[in-house]
């Protein structure tokens, strides 16, 4: 069975300032997402599904599924805040999202066998693509948790101007992974690296292994995305910024002995835009990849 790709793409972009899920980077006015869906179509992904809300339904449609319905399946399945389990509702006040976990949950009906899950503004790589199709395309019990994660060089995927989020990660000599925790306020200073915590500095060494939302399932997570939820409600339903993150379900189902994550190591350039400044850089990397011959100058 050919593993399915859901693309977390519900986000405006808030402090880069517009969509930048179809803000051009390529030499023929590619998005970053144009560059996932190659690398996904030519690791042997069967089908995309798109979360992304209802208000840019139109604009997502027209910019990015047109250039894909007629190669790969495309589904598309919407993250709204109103979308909760019984006997819950939306705090007044709030406009965040419920965050990535509740996203995916999204894309239950849509899904019925492996799948991996990737943000849609960020660059993850050929090769990144190519390791977690691999790992899911080999799952021979849909059922059982057997998930993977593609874990990158902290180092490597920090934004000269401003603050970053990452799953920073640890793993076993046999690169299962032990624990992840989705760290919210990671910054960079010169030469030192560290991350904020009610006020307080932490440091970093930049060679941790992160999770840049670039994970395997099988459907089995869905069960316990949903359970969770629930509890996530129940303590923090009431806060207006509180976010339901997939590292957090990951390293809880760790913990608790419901599931295995392999961590598929890339050494890949990882590279996005979280700010506006982000972007000559990504234009200019890409550009790079093009030259020597790893994308074609034209995608589709």
């Amino acid at each position: 069975m050919k593993p399915s790709l859901v693309v977390l793409a519900a986000g405006m972009g808030s402090r880069y300032g517009g969509l930048k899920q179809i803000d051009p980077v390529g030499p023929s006015g590619e998005s970053i997402i144009d560059y996932s869906i190659f690398d996904a179509i030519r690791a042997g992904f069967g089908k995309i599904v798109f979360i992304i809300r209802k208000e840019i339904e139109s604009a997502f449609r027209e910019s990015i599924g047109a250039k894909f319905e007629k190669l790969i399946q495309i589904e598309y399945v919407f993250q709204e805040l109103n979308v909760l389990p019984d006997g819950f509702s939306v705090p007044e006040g709030r406009v965040k999202p419920w965050g990535t976990a509740h996203a995916i949950l999204m894309a239950k009906d849509v899904i019925n066998g492996p799948f991996a899950v990737i943000n849609s503004d960020d660059f993850y790589g050929k090769s990144a693509f190519q390791l977690i199709s691999d790992f899911l395309s080999s799952a021979k019990d849909i059922d059982f948790a057997d998930f993977s994660m593609v874990g990158f060089i902290l180092k490597n995927t920090l934004s000269e101007f401003g603050s970053v989020s990452r799953g920073v990660s640890r793993c076993d000599s046999a690169s299962n992974l032990v624990d992840i925790v989705e760290r919210t306020d990671i910054r960079k200073d010169a030469n030192k690296i560290f991350y904020v915590e009610e006020e307080t500095k932490y440091p970093l060494i930049g060679e941790e292994i992160v999770s840049m939302n670039m994970l395997g399932f099988t459907p089995s997570i869905f069960k316990y995305v949903e359970e969770m939820f629930i509890d996530f409600l129940k303590s923090k339903g009431s806060e207006l910024k509180s976010e339901f993150y997939i590292p957090y379900v990951v390293d809880e189902l760790i913990k608790n002995g419901k599931a295995k994550v392999k961590v598929l190591k890339s050494y890949d350039t990882w590279f996005g835009i979280t700010y506006k400044e982000d972007k000559p850089f990504v234009v200019n990397s890409i550009k790079n990849l093009v030259n020597e011959g790893i994308y074609p100058e034209k995608l589709f």
